[in-house]
């Protein structure tokens, strides 16, 4: 499991994109989100960097939490 800074993401819609864009990397995904923090935990196959490119390009730039 990876932990993901996402600190634009502030409402369902959001929730639901994010959602949908590690999804769509890694359908198998676990993603659960935190809104109140701005994190989310995903448990995937696809690379850490992929899932950052993704977040980043769909409107969503994110850091992994430390």
């Amino acid at each position: 499991m990876t932990k993901f800074n996402v600190p634009a993401r502030t409402c369902g819609h959001c929730e639901a994109t994010v959602r949908k864009t590690i999804g769509e990397i890694d359908g198998t995904a676990d993603v659960k989100v935190d809104l109140s923090a701005n994190k989310i935990d995903v448990t995937s196959t696809a690379a850490n960097d992929d899932i950052l490119a993704a977040l980043d390009a769909a409107g969503y730039p994110s850091s992994i939490a430390s």
